[in-house]
């Protein structure tokens, strides 16, 4: 009878089988904020990633202010592939611009540029939940009610206008949840985006909306969203943060990136929405 012997560690496995692809790392792109509360939020966020994919490996990244930069957590990387999802609820210059020109800083990994979070069904749930905690009728409203309810959507503003669009779109899906008027405004308006949250507001309270929510439509709390929650005159509702939806949302982004197109190691191009 042969004697059997042990594999060696780096042999391929028997009967030509291989070893599956690893997959590859998932990098949150975050923002950055002076706001300390930020970098707890999104590492709560990217903690609660890992929870809903055992195995996958997620690192953290941000464009400006918080460490580690997103040039660093590539540049950490050793090789391999990577996928990058921004963090951001619409289209605008970081992502059209400054997360695809960090990956191409990056030669080393081959990578692909997911699509923003927004607009998307699960933010509408998860402002939709927010916005319960905050004291938001959790059961459906009645018609009266319905006429006295209204919500504005308190989003940081961009000089694209597909920032607007996207943001507007955001509106239409949370709207569509809720029964009533949901109003998109700015903490920083712009060409594009013009309507400021007081502005909103007086305009909904004009209308009779006597009961004006202020949702967070922000990933993580800071300067921005602070300021945005302080002139609501009912309840004001945090920023998503790391809510279920928000990371079930992250991997549907991560698995679309994927599926879209291979990675590529020259210059990258969003994945579309």
């Amino acid at each position: 009878m042969t004697p059997s012997h042990p594999r060696s560690p780096g042999l391929a496995p028997p009967h030509g089988r291989r070893r599956p692809a690893p997959l590859p790392t998932l990098v949150l792109v975050g923002h950055g904020s002076r706001d300390p509360r930020a970098l707890a939020t999104v590492t709560a966020l990217a903690e609660r990633v890992r929870e809903q994919r055992p195995g996958l490996a997620v690192r953290l990244g941000h464009i400006e202010l918080n460490e580690p930069l997103l040039t660093d957590t590539l540049a950490a990387q050793r090789g391999g592939e990577a996928v990058l999802v921004p963090l951001l609820l619409s289209r605008g210059q970081h992502v059209k611009r400054d997360i695809p020109a960090a990956a191409d800083a990056a030669p080393h990994l081959h990578t692909r540029v997911a699509a923003p979070l927004g607009p998307h069904p699960l933010l509408a749930e998860a402002l939709h939940t927010r916005l319960v905690q905050a004291g938001w009728p959790a059961r459906p409203l009645s018609a009266s009610e319905r006429r006295r309810h209204a919500v504005v959507l308190a989003a940081a503003g961009s000089r694209d206008p597909d920032s607007a669009a996207d943001t507007a779109t955001a509106a239409a899906l949370l709207a569509d949840r809720l029964g009533v008027p949901v109003v998109p405004a700015y903490a920083a308006p712009t060409e594009a985006c013009t309507r400021t949250v007081s502005t909103a507001l007086a305009a909904l309270a004009a209308e009779g909306r006597t009961r004006t929510a202020v949702a967070a439509y922000f990933t993580a709390p800071g300067r921005f969203a602070t300021q945005s929650t302080a002139a609501a005159p009912w309840l004001a509702a945090a920023p998503l943060g790391a809510d279920p939806a928000l990371a079930r949302l992250v991997l549907h982004r991560y698995d679309q990136a994927r599926a879209a197109a291979p990675a590529t190691a020259g210059p990258r191009r969003l994945t579309a929405a």
